[in-house]
């Protein structure tokens, strides 16, 4: 689930500065603050135009992926490379000059760019970047022929689903092994993309694309790194107790196909292809029913009353899904979505072509074009990915009076937090609200719920760190392309606890299964949104004069919350978000409080049951 800046680039680029140096003649004698402020007026004002043109290029090839489109969005995106690197460079004539604060911080976020200076280095990075992308996107896994059927092929969107379903533990790996097939070409593309991209950083003054991107978050990049390092833990205890406790009902389902001396997870068993989010597996981990609860079905309410009226299309049926989403951000006073939004956005996956299902919202003309890109099923799982996903775009429409320059998130967690923290509040109350349930599940209800979240939200933690402290190593040159498979494992098992289900070797390229790898879309980002959105929810309830237990709280309807997180997206990137994170909650860092808070009845029973269970937390990872 992401937002989308440049996908070609996979949003290297927070922001697209594109005047070229030409537009800017030579200056004779010390530089001046109005022709510092002149220089900037055009850059944003050339900044939306060739912004705008790489976007909807990069929309084509997402959503028609042909040797073709591929092409167009690749030299789209070389011309805004080469324009940004000549804007940098004649940037640094107001290197030593006092500006004002709007204006500085305008010039700081301009020199976080830079790619290659030379034009050909620039266009073998635009066309490997695109070729990445579109090896992704093409990506399938054929099944081999059945009494002389043809070959089945799927793609990752319906791997997902048989990933999520299965439950043999055969075919769950042959699922597995079938879709990391598609990721060994990718090595060498791969290898040269991470080249071309250090070249571009150590031209505008950083040591790697890795210390770039830490380089992002108003302070140094080694306190960002500290202060995720701290954050984790402050939250691996939880995490491993979770850890136990699916490790020993797993054991329990699947015997020695589950079970290793080292404590690590089979990384095939878990209801996804990356073993990032546990919650498919809910059904084999789920307590034991109390009072006769049972869990409600929320994937046969959203079908049910979906299709009240009678069987919808496909397309009517993810438009549905899209409308709940958008429901919720007018209950709480925002506009509803423009009708650009319903016509022009992909909420299927066609059948006519290859495209990228993965997730993502975009601005095309960075005012109201706004769009998201999916292939909806109707399942719990896409229910709250279109909350997350239009949550993007209330942020994007909401910044779009700032400054060129500032129509951003606070930092990038921000931008993916904000529809988390929404998602968060789909409780109970508030699928009653909806008419999908009938009724609210009684207290003792809190535990299976808990769970479930925790499922998705604790355990998506290490690998949120994980994907980015990889990038970091081979950017730095730490990990060396003949290391990168041996690299990722050894993260994999250090952070997650969860070994790979068969040998791997420098043969594979397991990192390019995972979209965010062959996209270079930063993943720090959604590490941080885990944190952040506890923080933005806990702020949301109590401005809606919620009192009681955390995790029972929606603010569905709540104008005072809206309003409180309206001012927050207001601000989008025109201050430092330590001061737009204390205008919200009150702190100016971030804080894993909230999260320990919503998720402490849970860490209480999980010590309890592991106790009982004696399955004692922890792993050995290998050295």
């Amino acid at each position: 689930m992401s937002f989308k800046c440049l996908s070609l680039a996979a949003c290297i680029f927070a922001v697209f500065f594109c005047l070229s140096a030409q537009n800017s003649p030579a200056q004779s004698g010390p530089p001046t603050v109005a022709e510092a402020q002149a220089f900037m007026d055009k850059a944003e004002a050339d900044m939306l135009t060739v912004g705008n043109e790489a976007q909807r290029a990069a929309w084509v090839q997402e959503t028609y992926i042909t040797d073709d489109t591929e092409a167009i969005a690749a030299k789209a995106g070389e011309r805004a490379l080469n324009r940004t690197n000549e804007l940098v460079v004649a940037s640094r004539r107001f290197d030593k000059l006092q500006l004002p604060p709007d204006l500085a911080r305008k010039f700081m976020l301009l020199r976080l760019n830079g790619a290659p200076t030379d034009p050909k280095l620039v266009a073998e990075l635009t066309q490997t970047a695109a070729a990445l992308d579109g090896m992704y996107g093409k990506g399938k896994y054929c099944r081999p022929a059945v009494a002389g059927q043809a070959p089945v092929c799927m793609g990752i969107e319906e791997l997902d689903v048989l990933m999520a379903k299965s439950r043999d533990p055969r075919e769950l790996l042959e699922f597995w092994q079938g879709w990391h097939t598609i990721s060994p070409p990718m090595r060498e593309k791969y290898a040269r993309l991470v080249e071309l991209s250090n070249q571009g950083a150590h031209e505008f003054g950083f040591k790697d694309t890795g210390d770039l991107w830490r380089s992002g978050y108003d302070m140094t990049p080694a306190e960002f790194s500290a202060e995720l390092e701290r954050t984790w833990q402050q939250l691996q205890p939880l995490y491993k107790e979770l850890h136990a406790y699916v490790r020993f009902k797993l054991i329990q389902k699947y015997g020695a196909a589950a079970e290793r001396s080292d404590g690590l997870i089979p990384a095939h068993l878990l209801g996804n292809m990356w073993s990032q989010e546990w919650g498919n597996i809910y059904d084999i981990v789920a307590p034991a029913p109390t009072s006769g609860f049972k869990m409600y079905d929320l994937e046969g309410a959203l079908n049910q009353q979906i299709n009240a009226k009678g069987k919808l299309s496909e397309l009517d049926a993810g438009k549905a899904m899209a409308r709940y989403g958008e429901r919720f951000y007018t209950s709480i006073g925002f506009a509803p979505l423009p009708d650009t939004f319903w016509q022009r956005s992909q909420f299927i996956k066609p059948r006519d072509r290859d495209v990228v299902c993965h997730a993502s919202a975009w601005d095309v003309d960075n005012e109201q074009d706004l769009r998201i890109k999916m292939c909806i099923k109707v399942d719990a799982d896409d229910f709250t990915t279109v909350h997350h996903e239009e949550g993007h775009l209330m942020y994007q429409r909401a910044y779009r009076h700032q400054p060129l320059s500032f129509r951003n998130g606070a930092n990038d967690g921000f931008h993916e937090a904000i529809g988390d923290s929404v998602a968060l509040a789909i409780t109970p109350a508030y699928l009653k609200e909806i008419g999908l349930i009938d009724q609210i599940p009684p207290p003792e209800a809190d535990i299976p719920l808990q769970l479930r979240t925790a499922l998705d939200k604790v355990a998506f933690l290490p690998f949120g760190l994980l994907i980015d402290k990889w990038r970091w190593q081979v950017f730095s040159g730490e990990t060396k392309p003949a290391d990168y498979n041996k690299a990722w494992w050894a993260l994999r098992e250090q952070y997650q606890g969860i070994a790979p289900p068969t040998e791997r070797t420098e043969a594979n390229f397991d990192p390019g299964a995972k979209y965010h790898i062959p996209g270079n879309v930063p993943y720090a980002r959604y590490f941080l949104a885990r944190i952040y959105q506890f923080q933005f929810y806990k702020a949301m309830c109590d401005a809606s004069g919620y009192k009681g237990p955390l995790n029972r709280c929606t603010f569905y309807g709540s104008k005072a919350a809206g309003d409180k997180l309206n001012t927050m997206l207001e601000a989008g990137q025109s201050q430092p978000w330590q001061k737009t994170l204390k205008t919200m909650t009150g702190e100016d860092h971030l804080d894993a409080a909230p999260m320990l808070e919503y998720f402490a009845p849970l860490y209480q029973w999980l010590k309890q049951q592991n106790a009982m269970n004696q399955a004692k937390p922890g792993w050995s990872a290998a050295k």
